[in-house]
């Protein structure tokens, strides 16, 4: 039973980390129907005919938004917000789904459940806990003798019982769904040499120009008939061409040179005696250690950034280190322990951005550039704010993003209402990235729609050219082959054409292979091919190869037996990662889901 019991616990981690729990939260004051006593603000949805309600959104919405600015370190844009909504409004579509799908399934948990889950299976907010850790680790002796004595109150209980009523029903959804799962050994043992054989080989890439120079005849009937082959991948996405104006949000010296002086502030305050960890919990801006006092518990060598990382292995023990600048910002680090390559250490981040000071000017700024392009167009009034213009810029819903600006989509979903009105603007409103503010000016815009075989005509010749020089390279290269497997060397078949022989390795078949990709036909080729000898002409979306091993390791069978236990459950929460996604998306395809949110959230935000 307590086996059983700690594998339930690995089980339901996961269950919460894809979000298989929806919106259980220890704050509860509702259920996902929105059956509370709170006031209900509108229907959001509906989904097999049950409300989705305004509360149960928001509560998911503001989690998200809270986790994403953290992330982010500051404001979100439009765009991220709307990504975020989305986000919400699938979370509680999913989790009514399950709902619905576990009441189908008459699916429900017993006190001796609830009992014997609190006891072995913490909630995993409460295990991160101090009052739960020995040395740094959680206690589960520390956890049960807290729960079974008088510390733990009632209203405690009862949300710990309502958070396992909720969840001991998902875990066995989740063993249901994923009951048909098998993995076998002889699965096993490939993915364990898939893993851990390397190869060491010398490869010739049959450089496609070098080999076929000057021009291939394609003929119009060649691309015609490649058109009609190919209609679905000569679709277009709506695209315009902007003048833009921009602002930049990207720090200058001057902000790092604040930010300096505020870390060596703070440093300052330690030394003087304040607490490390208190100062932590004020001043870092790392979310993931700030609430521990900066504690990054134990990590290896190379497992931080660079300079972190030397810092983490150099300084004494106990002391505190200078502002030290990674690309993260400025970091003191005092290291509280270490031995040989493990270190336990805690920090204080203190990033770059931009200062009160600055961040009022920037603004004003933008505010400003704004006012001006609807008066006066976008290019003088970027002379007037001293904004980076830039002219007849290309963008695209699959290609949106500009330099110094990141995504556009924001401008090119104003530019596809605008350009679908009878009067629309041609100056758009001020909009914002985490990099910058920027307005546009529309030059052009083309709605997505099937290419004419006139614009499509460039790209295919471009495509059939590229397809003709290919086909003659491989025959260069069989030529190669064979003249090697004659007695030629491979250095010399090479340099006749102009090629040479590279080296590559030791790498696995998974391992990221900087010469021919991951997990494809030249990998195969270094793998399947005799040590010694050369490969045909393999294809991979780098290019052409011919490969000829040096080398090979195999992989340690008694390793293996070993490590086979935790490769497999690794495995098997892979695939039951997979096969949790699949359920819910079949859910979905077969659910009748109701979106009211334009309507209803439009008629709140007026009233």
């Amino acid at each position: 039973m307590m086996q059983d019991l700690r594998e339930k616990t690995k089980i339901i981690m996961i269950i919460v980390a894809l979000a298989f729990v929806g919106l259980m939260v220890f704050e509860w004051g509702m259920d996902i129907s929105g059956r509370s006593a709170g006031m209900q603000t509108g229907e959001l949805g509906r989904v097999n005919g049950q409300s989705i309600s305004y509360q149960a959104y928001s509560a998911a919405y503001q989690e998200l938004y809270n986790q994403a600015r953290a992330q982010a370190g500051g404001e979100l844009t439009a765009e991220q917000i709307r990504q975020l909504e989305d986000a919400a409004f699938n979370q509680v579509v999913n989790d009514i789904l399950i709902q619905q799908e576990m009441e189908r399934r008459q699916l429900g948990v017993t006190d001796e459940e609830i009992r014997q889950a609190a006891l072995w299976n913490p909630h995993p907010q409460l295990m991160q806990n101090e009052l739960f850790m020995t040395d740094g680790q959680f206690d589960i002796q520390k956890w049960q003798q807290f729960l079974t004595g008088p510390t733990a109150n009632e209203q405690m209980l009862l949300q710990l019982e309502a958070y396992y009523r909720s969840i001991i029903p998902r875990e066995k959804l989740l063993r249901q769904v994923t009951a048909g799962m098998y993995i076998s050994d002889a699965e096993l043992w490939q993915l364990w040499k898939d893993r851990n054989e390397t190869v060491t080989a010398d490869y010739v890439a049959l450089n496609v120009a070098k080999l076929v120079p000057g021009d291939v005849e394609v003929t119009d009937a060649e691309i015609r008939a490649y058109y009609e082959r190919n209609r679905d991948s000569f679709r277009r996405p709506a695209t315009a061409r902007f003048t833009i104006a921009m602002l930049s949000k990207i720090p200058t010296a001057e902000d790092t040179a604040a930010s300096l002086q505020r870390a060596q502030a703070v440093r300052q305050e330690i030394l003087d005696g304040a607490d490390f960890a208190a100062v932590a919990q004020r001043e870092s801006a790392d979310p993931g250690t700030r609430d521990r006092g900066g504690d990054l518990g134990q990590f290896t060598r190379g497992q931080m950034t660079e300079v972190f990382d030397e810092a983490a292995f150099s300084l004494p023990i106990g002391e505190l280190s200078e502002p030290i600048l990674s690309p993260f910002g400025y970091h003191l680090i005092r290291v509280e322990e270490r031995e040989g390559d493990t270190a336990r250490a805690r920090h204080i981040l203190i990033p770059i951005e931009p200062t009160e000071a600055a961040l009022d000017r920037l603004y004003a700024r933008a505010d400003s550039l704004e006012t001006l392009a609807e008066q006066v167009g976008v290019q003088r009034a970027a002379r007037a704010t001293n904004a980076i213009v830039r002219q007849s810029v290309l963008v695209s819903a699959e290609q949106s993003l500009v330099p110094g600006i990141g995504s556009t989509l924001e401008a090119i979903e104003w530019a596809e209402e605008e350009s679908a009105a009878e009067d629309g603007e041609t100056v758009s409103p001020l909009f914002e990235t985490p990099q910058a503010f920027y307005v546009v000016e529309r030059e052009a815009f083309t709605p997505a729609g099937q290419m004419s075989l006139q614009e499509a005509t460039p790209e295919i010749r471009r495509r059939l050219i590229q397809e003709k020089k290919r086909a003659q390279a491989r025959e260069i290269g069989s030529q190669i082959v064979a003249e090697v497997r004659g007695g030629k060397t491979l250095e010399a078949a090479a340099s006749e054409r102009g090629l040479e022989v590279q080296s590559i390795g030791p790498v696995t078949r998974l391992s990221p292979n900087p010469a021919f990709g991951q997990a494809n036909a030249a990998v195969g080729a270094a793998f399947g091919t005799p040590v010694g000898q050369v490969s045909d002409v393999v294809e991979t979306p780098a290019g052409l190869f011919i490969v000829r091993p040096t080398e090979r390791t195999e992989a340690d069978p008694e390793e293996f037996q070993k490590q086979k236990g935790s490769l497999r459950m690794l495995v098997q929460l892979q695939q039951g990662q997979q096969e949790i996604a699949r359920f819910v998306q079949s859910l979905r395809e077969e659910a009748e889901i109701v979106d009211n949110r334009e309507e209803v959230l439009r008629r709140t935000v007026a009233s």
